[in-house]
Parts: structure tokens; C-alpha cells; sequence
């Protein structure tokens, strides 16, 4: 591994045969386990409206929740090296997916809505700009193939 490579691994584990596989559509459940080592196991399954449990992350959320992260942990990196002092930070996250009449589909876009309080009024500007450069080093977004749009709020401790 060179110095700037990292790996990741999980496993995904399916648990929803119901006892005759994938026989038909409606006949198995799409649940499933995400099992990092050392880790709590992450239950998933499938959007609702694929026939998925609503009481279960699925993959669409944790896209999500990946690029909200990737964007909050590249924001508190850039603010410490700008000398900003954030004291909270919030996102209420949103994606629009769009399906297709073949049955395919792919997110469209994502619009993080990232509120940060600030321990000093005179950094709010600078804040409000450090989103785009957290943006631009954030390994998510610069990952996936679609809009990654940015509404902050800044408000002061």
C-alpha cells in the first residue's frame, strides 16, 4: 500500500431468504447485515418502495449520510486550518434520485444544508466560503458523478 493509498473492506451479508431464495419478486426479503470488524452491525435493506424494511438503512440514505459526513469532516479540517472556531454543526441532507423506465436509475443531485456555529461573529463570511473548499477535498463528492450542492447557515456561539 503506498502512502497516499487507503483500502477499505466490510462484508455484506443478505438475510432475507425466506426459504425458497429469489424464487419470485415478492418471495424474499431484501434485508441485510453490514459487518465491519470491531464495529456494530449495520442492519440494511432496500428502499420501501422496493419492497424494502422502513425500520432499516438502505443504500440510498447511506449515500446520504456519506457525503454529509465526507462534507462535515473536511469543513471542521478547512475551519481548523482557517482558524475557525466551530462550536456545532448540523445537516438535514437531501438527494433526488431518479428512476427510470427500464428499471435503472441514479441520484441527480445531493443538496447539503450544513448549519455551523461559530465561536466568533467576524468569521462567519469565511465560513459560509469554507464549504466550497471543503467540497473540493472532501473523497466523496469527489467520488460520485452528480451535483453535490451546499446551503449552509451560519450562525454565532
Amino acid at each position: 500500500m503506498g502512502l497516499g493509498e487507503h483500502h477499505y473492506s466490510l462484508t455484506v451479508q443478505w438475510t432475507g431468504n425466506l426459504g425458497n431464495g429469489t424464487s419470485s419478486y415478492r418471495g424474499y426479503s431484501r434485508d441485510h447485515d453490514i459487518r465491519v470488524p470491531g464495529l456494530p452491525v449495520l442492519p440494511g435493506s432496500a428502499d420501501p418502495t422496493f419492497h424494502g424494511d422502513r425500520d432499516r438503512y438502505n443504500p440510498e440514505q447511506l449515500l446520504l449520510a456519506a457525503l454529509a459526513q465526507c462534507h462535515m469532516l473536511s469543513f471542521l479540517h478547512v475551519a481548523v486550518k482557517h482558524g475557525v472556531v466551530v462550536t456545532d454543526y448540523q445537516d438535514d441532507a437531501t438527494g433526488v434520485m431518479r428512476l427510470n423506465r427500464d428499471g435503472s436509475g441514479q441520484f441527480e443531485s445531493v443538496t447539503l444544508n450544513p448549519r455551523v456555529t461559530v465561536a466568533d461573529a467576524a468569521h462567519v463570511d469565511l465560513a459560509e466560503q469554507l464549504h466550497r473548499e471543503a467540497n473540493a477535498v472532501c473523497f466523496i463528492a469527489r467520488s460520485v458523478n452528480f451535483p453535490v450542492d451546499h446551503s449552509p447557515v451560519t450562525l454565532v456561539a
